[in-house]
């Protein structure tokens, strides 16, 4: 982030995660949550005990992973 915040500083206990599935999804999916401005958290269905791992806008976009996949606004 271009303000220097610790992403895993950020409190994201209230996140509501969004599943992104290409089919069924009946083992599991890939997961986004925006817990910030400018800040995102990517989960594993298949593992909801696994801390997520947090992005930038920017770095999701490198790692070529699109928001509106997950039905949300970048």
């Amino acid at each position: 982030m271009r303000n220097g915040t610790n992403l895993y500083a950020l409190d994201i206990s209230g996140a509501t995660f969004t599943k992104a599935c290409g089919g069924p999804c009946t083992e599991g999916c890939v997961t986004l949550a925006r817990i910030g401005e400018d800040a995102w958290a990517l989960g594993d269905s298949k593992r909801p005990d696994a801390q997520p791992l947090r992005f930038t806008t920017e770095e999701l976009d490198a790692a070529g992973i699109d928001p509106a996949r997950f039905g949300l606004d970048a």
